[in-house]
């Protein structure tokens, strides 16, 4: 059973007709009768740059699956990380057969060297949060406490760090102050896939792993994130799914 230390109640509560949407294009938070989009949705809206445009040209028609791939690893991790919080035991091999492919494994294994290592208290794990303010809302990959202060982690599996995950972590950052009360001291980012080879003083690194925090204030990430969302309104100026135009069931009758 995990243990975790309740700390910080919610003062903004989930509403009785909260939902996740998800949709091959888009993802919506249900509450109290609106859509909330999803902060990685928002982020969507974000400009590539040069160096994807140059990937793209450089990977050609490979990049869907590349990016289906990855997508499908981070999500592996973050399930594994989710059960090991849980408490639940995870072997690589049952009954001599492998369970995970090795990368993974060792992913989630840089996951328990930085957990072990820096022993967090677990204030919360996937916890849903939201915006009133801002009209957004989205899922948090874990709270914690370490060293007295309260810390917003959110776990990458990605070959690169990119500006958007800085974004992420500040408005979870942002929603959770907003829900519990409580404005975290830090937020950062493991990113499970590091160069780093090992701990280093005044780091927080392991050997594949590392936190890696912000050089921009949380008030620059904030009207950043602000500004991308502008851009993202003007492109979604309704704010809610698709289906919601057409009926979602159908039956034959006898």
């Amino acid at each position: 059973m995990k243990k975790i230390k309740k700390k910080y109640n919610r003062i903004l509560e989930i509403s009785d007709d909260a939902k996740q949407i998800t949709l091959p294009d888009s993802r919506y938070y249900k509450r109290n009768g609106e859509y909330y989009p999803s902060i990685t949705y928002v982020l969507s809206a974000y400009p590539k740059g040069k160096f994807f445009y140059d990937w793209l040209k450089k990977v050609g028609y490979s990049a869907d699956y590349i990016v289906k791939k990855a997508g499908e690893d981070g999500t592996q991790v973050h399930e594994m990380i989710e059960d090991y919080l849980n408490g639940k035991e995870l072997n690589f091999l049952e009954h001599g057969i492998p369970m995970y492919h090795p990368d993974i494994w060792q992913g989630f294994l840089r996951f328990v060297d930085w957990w072990e290592t820096y022993k967090p208290t677990l204030l919360e794990t996937e916890v849903h949060l939201f915006s009133d303010k801002i009209k957004v809302a989205g899922t948090c990959d874990l709270v914690c406490e370490i060293d007295d202060e309260v810390w917003v982690i959110d776990f990458k599996f990605s070959n690169n760090l990119q500006t958007t995950y800085e974004l992420q972590t500040a408005i979870y950052s942002e929603c959770y102050a907003e829900c519990f009360g409580k404005v975290p001291d830090r937020q950062g980012i493991l990113w499970l896939k590091s160069s780093k080879r090992g701990p280093k003083e005044g780091k927080m690194q392991g050997k594949g792993w590392e936190i890696s925090e912000s050089k921009r204030t949380q008030e620059e990430n904030i009207d950043i994130f602000k500004t991308v969302k502008k851009l993202f309104d003007l492109e979604n100026p309704y704010h809610k799914p698709s289906f919601t135009g057409f009926r979602t069931q159908a039956k034959r009758k006898p």
